[in-house]
């Protein structure tokens, strides 16, 4: 049928046909769960019903639609073409359907393509559930009753379950389980079985096993009250992204409680108004075994029968962060950043694949259907049908959501064509050693242009390319050794620790230095450190070293290295090189080892 050709009205009409249905069926039974589909473009032009106005035939039918329980899914479906209406018809038609939303428990999604469409026509409703119903202590004398439910929450790949076809086929109440049962067997004894009286559960403790009895397991158990508590308030710049978890719940007021949401919405806004959340501590029901903390996002709302409410999301305890230490990107080395033409480049392709350019917005979270269950859905749809039937070809709407758009692609073909030529890929063959770029450069802090046959070559600690996990730095390589621990990323650990073994390689070798043989070494060693140190921002770690260093040349007598750190001016690391750094660029200079005046004879 084409939806174009039918007037407002005859939609109207369909509305209530389908309603009709639904009570000559089901009748009183089955309230909340009579449910209609309206699918329309709703763009063609209204005429006036023979009795009232168009708003008073669409409130009627709401106000029937709530007498008997029923629920619709208003799906506004325009594409380019609907767009060339009358506007003034739109906003007429957008207006009725939106006073089923006002007058019924009727939802309207608008949607522009068959991916959206998709994501649109769900089959099963989920109908939320409060997680939560009780008081927000604000302190022991305020308290505000609050509903909490869950706002997102991941739906889970459908579990298989294991199927006897034993049972007889006659047997109507055949459940087709299958049980597992588990027998534990004593090694001393292998044909005897242990009870589970003789059996505890045990913890590995370091090389011991630890065992704990189910009495002092459930004594070991955190058992709070019932609560939702408030911490305090905090600036929002302070909650950063990365600190969400799990779930997202929703805070709203208790329904038809106007002192509670009133006191919500004051408080929601004066949170908004500051650019500020709340902290609270939530135990969602009695002898829950643990606590969350979470955050309070306030979520003013901007229609008039909808209350203002809070985000609720669980904030990490110490335990539950991963830290990952990297280097900033503005400390490294101009070879090491883009040009104006590749960042020009970059720029041009991040705004082609823009999913939200004005005034549109490509797969928007809530109207796209999750490609695994869809197309697991769609699988099993058709193995129900035909057994031995062929997995059927993805999808052609399933694919612009696993997918780029190929016509989009097409198009700016010129733009990715560009980003290649600017990022060219080279392969990078394996070496068994470390790829290192010797460049015979100054030092870090040397104001010398060059420093001749005598200059370090200076180790690029950029480079972390070492594929050998190194734990400690040897005799052979300081440097490239110091460079693999620097890159691990596998713990926390081995940053402080390769700085730590450095520094103590290089007092090793100025201490057994014969003749000054170390030296160079001892420099290349030095630069490597300083170099690592920027890049992991641990400035004053260096500094303190370089402090230490000095001093230590001065009470052993080792002045000769003094004089060759001095030929190479290596200085402490400044504020600019690393914001953690205390030393001012000036005090950075000026510290400069200086050669010691020889004694005359």
């Amino acid at each position: 049928m084409n939806l174009c050709a039918l007037t407002f009205l005859i939609v109207i009409d369909a509305v209530v046909v389908g309603m009709d249905m639904l009570i000559k069926k089901y009748g009183q039974t089955n309230k909340g769960k009579k449910r209609l589909c309206l699918l329309t473009n709703a763009a063609s032009p209204t005429k006036d019903p023979y009795d009232g106005t168009k708003e008073d035939q669409v409130n009627t039918i709401a106000e029937q639609m709530r007498a008997h329980g029923m629920k619709m899914d208003c799906i506004v479906v325009r594409v380019t073409q609907d767009l060339d209406v009358d506007k003034k018809i739109l906003e007429e038609n957008d207006y009725l359907l939106n006073a089923f939303s006002y007058k019924s428990s009727t939802k309207t999604v608008h949607v522009d393509s068959p991916t959206s469409l998709l994501g649109a026509l769900r089959t099963r409703n989920i109908s939320p559930v409060t997680i939560y119903r009780g008081d927000f202590e604000m302190s022991s004398k305020m308290k505000i009753k609050v509903w909490v439910y869950k706002k997102t929450s991941e739906e889970k790949f459908p579990t298989l379950k294991k199927y006897s076809d034993k049972a007889p086929p006659t047997d109507n109440f055949a459940t087709h389980e299958i049980k597992v049962d588990y027998e534990y067997k004593s090694i001393e004894d292998p044909n005897k079985s242990v009870p589970p009286e003789q059996r505890i559960k045990g913890y590995r403790y370091g090389p011991q096993v630890v065992p704990i009895s189910s009495a002092e397991l459930e004594a070991f158990k955190f058992k709070p009250e019932k609560s939702v508590k408030l911490l305090g308030f905090t600036d929002d710049s302070n909650i950063m992204r990365h600190y969400y978890m799990r779930d997202v719940n929703i805070f709203i007021a208790e329904p038809g409680n106007t002192k509670a949401i009133v006191a919500v919405s004051a408080l929601a806004r004066a949170l908004k108004e500051m650019n500020k959340v709340a902290i609270v501590r939530c135990v969602w029901r009695q002898g829950q075994g643990n606590a969350v903390v979470g955050v309070l996002t306030p979520n003013v709302s901007d229609k008039h029968h909808i209350p203002d409410s809070f985000y609720f999301n669980v904030l990490p305890f110490a335990e539950d962060i991963r830290e990952f230490q990297f280097p900033s990107f503005s400390n490294l080395p101009s070879s090491m950043q883009p040009n104006e033409q590749q960042q020009e480049a970059a720029d041009k392709l991040v705004q082609m694949l823009d999913l939200a350019p004005t005034g549109k917005e490509v797969l928007r979270p809530d109207l796209t259907p999750n490609p695994v269950l869809e197309r697991f859905y769609h699988c099993l749809e058709v193995k129900s049908k035909q057994q031995d039937a062929a997995v059927p070809p993805l999808d052609e709407t399933l694919r612009k959501i696993t997918e780029p758009d190929p016509e989009l692609i097409s198009q700016n073909k010129a733009v990715i064509d560009e980003f290649h030529r600017c990022f060219e890929l080279k392969e990078n063959p394996k070496l068994k050693k470390s790829s290192r770029r010797l460049l015979k450069e100054k030092p870090t802090g040397s104001n010398e242009e060059g420093l001749g046959s005598g200059a370090v070559q200076a180790i690029d600690a950029i480079e972390y390319t070492s594929r050998v996990k190194v734990e400690k730095i040897g005799d052979l390589d300081p440097v490239q050794d110091f460079e693999a621990m620097m890159s691990r990323r596998d713990g926390t650990e081995w940053v402080n620790k390769a700085i730590q073994d450095m520094k103590n390689k290089i007092f090793d070798m100025v201490e057994n230095s014969f003749e000054g043989d170390t030296y160079h070494k001892a420099l290349e060693c030095l630069v490597a450190l300083r170099k690592g140190c920027i890049l992991e921002q641990e400035p004053k770690q260096f500094n303190d070293f370089l402090h230490h260093l000095v001093k230590f040349c001065q009470e052993k007598d080792l002045k000769s290295f003094g004089e060759y750190l001095a030929s190479h001016e290596i200085t402490l690391i400044s504020k600019k090189e690393a914001p953690d750094s205390e030393i001012s660029e000036e005090d950075a200079k000026s510290f400069i080892v200086k050669r010691e005046p020889k004694a005359e004879n």
